[in-house]
């Protein structure tokens, strides 16, 4: 059965002897002798959070192969660099100023002035990446870098010569990004600027969820927010995953164990990943 950290020990994980009972956002699935790990990531970490919990060490001794959303390496080639930003960019002169209300505009103007971007640079490119450029200006302010625990993995897995398999592909997630918001481009912006003004506290928030392995902070934080504009949650986080519950069930049919590693949005909520697997009557079960 899947459990969730209680809120009594997380009042007492300032004391030593809660080490004992120390649990991150690692979970594993089971059928039969079959095991396959899930380890909910953040996909950019400050150095800081580092060392990894050791949860996530463990799972990674006990894989044979590593599954990520997609080989975070080939998110660091040019050749993706430049085919994302190739896709978003608009079309025959398109610009923010013709997809957004007045509203969204100016509110996008007035992050990127506080960030520190001209408008001349994100007024040609499509809303998705435009959010997106502002988010990262602004995470970057608070030290966070591009290496979180995926390309930690990943990198590991080269070293490691273990196999890397991806749930999705490059052109996949480009499209994800590049058409995000269309028809609701306004809504899109409005959300993703929200919490940019609280963005310290809100990651401060974010990682204590995820090195506790919280899922129902996890699920506030993400999940119910977004759950408030359908059609983002359906593409971001409900669509990807009901996808990838089959390829995760045909892992659990393989001789290997598999060790999945998925942004931590996935794991929680009625329609994350541990729900969808719990429900099709798989064991599930926090490491610790």
């Amino acid at each position: 059965m899947k459990t969730r950290l209680p809120k009594l020990l997380a009042l007492c994980s300032v004391l030593t002897t809660a080490n004992l009972l120390a649990q991150s956002s690692v979970w594993k699935v089971s059928s039969g002798n079959h095991d396959v790990y899930i380890g909910g990531t953040c996909h950019i970490l400050r150095p800081s959070d580092f060392p990894l919990p050791d949860e996530f060490a463990q799972a990674y001794e006990q894989a044979d192969r590593l599954v990520f959303e997609i080989d975070p390496s080939q998110l660091q080639s040019p050749a993706f660099s430049q085919q994302l930003m190739a896709a978003s960019r608009f079309e025959n002169g398109k610009t923010l100023k013709d997809v957004l209300s007045n509203e969204a505009y100016r509110a996008l103007e007035k992050q990127a002035a506080a960030s520190g971007l001209p408008m001349a640079i994100l007024d040609p490119i499509k809303p998705g990446m435009a959010v997106t450029m502002l988010m990262m200006t602004e995470l970057m302010k608070i030290g966070v870098t591009q290496e979180g625990v995926d390309l930690y993995y990943a990198k590991q897995a080269h070293q490691d010569q273990k196999p890397i398999d991806s749930l999705e592909t490059v052109d996949f997630q480009i499209d994800l990004l590049t058409s995000l918001g269309e028809g609701m481009e306004s809504e899109l912006v409005l959300y993703s600027l929200k919490d940019l003004e609280q963005i310290e506290s809100v990651f401060d928030q974010l990682i204590t969820a995820w090195q506790q392995g919280d899922l129902e902070s996890i699920q506030t934080l993400f999940v119910d927010d977004m759950a408030h504009y359908p059609a983002i949650y359906d593409a971001m986080l409900k669509d990807r995953n009901q996808r990838w519950i089959p390829q995760i069930e045909s892992m659990l049919e393989d001789d290997e164990t598999e060790y999945v590693l998925v942004g931590l949005a996935h794991i929680a909520g009625p329609d994350g990943i541990l729900q969808l697997l719990e429900s099709a009557g798989y064991q599930i079960e926090q490491v610790q």
